[in-house]
């Protein structure tokens, strides 16, 4: 395998279409834009991208203990087969339209327009911040993930998350086949017009969260602070916390407690709602 180690790169396509080769210690600076693109078959440890478009068309890459700077914006698109581990990423609406992503390690503090229209996505202990961050996205893991970013996951499907911090309004909206466990999610309108979204030993904070969902499953969640929840969604819920209020749900919901329950003259289905109050089911 070729090594080219120690250089600096500054004109546009410097290793254009580079097949089977170890980039080491390298920088991509000034105005040399797309410097790998078309790659194959490419490890890259310790280098920093400092313009755009750095890995556009490529496949089978590997990236290690490197940093794309705010200037490599749009740095990976229509890439398939890409490894990024203990790397920072400072620039905003990297990967896009991308395949078999697997992010170890990574730190993204200005991921705007993230991750969109990727498939085949694997995330672990990632952290991210900016807004609509995986849109329209397929096929995600993430174990550990931070995010922190208004829009999250718009429009994505087939999502497992586990262990995760996520502070959004408006998370989670017309998503199909979701499952969260043992996350804390924070923020308005969660998960609205979404179906088959199931929360596992999560705590939310919302308002008016999780309405006009088709099947939105809660098992032994918290909900803190969360009110007008549940308007026009088929539900199952068991929650371990009081509720603030609930507004014209359909299905069931079991909680400790709900402080309003809100049905309007005109709402379409009806609910079973029962209160704990913190009593055994041996009580």
């Amino acid at each position: 395998m070729k090594l080219i180690s120690g250089k600096k790169f500054t004109e546009e396509r410097a290793l254009f279409a580079l097949h089977s080769a170890t980039v080491r210690d390298c920088v991509f600076m000034g105005m040399g834009e797309s410097p790998l693109k078309e790659s194959r078959d490419i490890e890259v440890f310790n280098t920093i991208f400092g313009w755009k478009y750095p890995l556009w068309y490529s496949k089978n890459i590997t990236v290690s203990s490197s940093t794309l700077l705010e200037g490599a914006r749009s740095g990976i698109w229509y890439t398939e087969g890409i490894s990024v581990r203990d790397t920072t990423i400072d620039a905003p609406k990297t990967f896009r339209r991308s395949s078999g992503i697997t992010l170890e390690r990574v730190t993204m503090p200005n991921a705007k327009e993230t991750l969109w229209a990727c498939r085949d996505i694997t995330l672990r202990e990632v952290a991210a911040s900016g807004d609509y961050f995986a849109m329209n996205c397929e096929g995600v893991y993430a174990d550990g993930l931070a995010l922190s970013g208004n829009y999250a996951f718009d429009g994505a499907r087939d999502i497992e998350i586990r262990n995760a911090k996520i502070i959004s309004k408006d998370a989670f909206w017309n998503c199909e086949n979701v499952t969260v466990y043992d996350s804390l999610i924070v923020g308005e309108y969660l998960g609205w017009n979404s179906r088959n979204v199931r929360l596992v030993g999560c705590t939310v904070e919302s308002n008016q969260g999780m309405c006009y969902m088709d099947g939105v499953e809660l098992v032994g969640c918290k909900l803190i602070n969360t009110d007008l929840a549940f308007e026009y969604s088929t539900v199952n819920a068991t929650v371990t916390s009081s509720i603030v209020s609930v507004k014209n749900p359909i299905g069931r919901i079991e909680a400790e407690s709900i402080d309003e329950i809100i049905i309007d003259e005109n709402a379409r289905g009806e609910a079973e709602i029962l209160e704990r109050r913190g009593k055994t089911d041996e009580e």
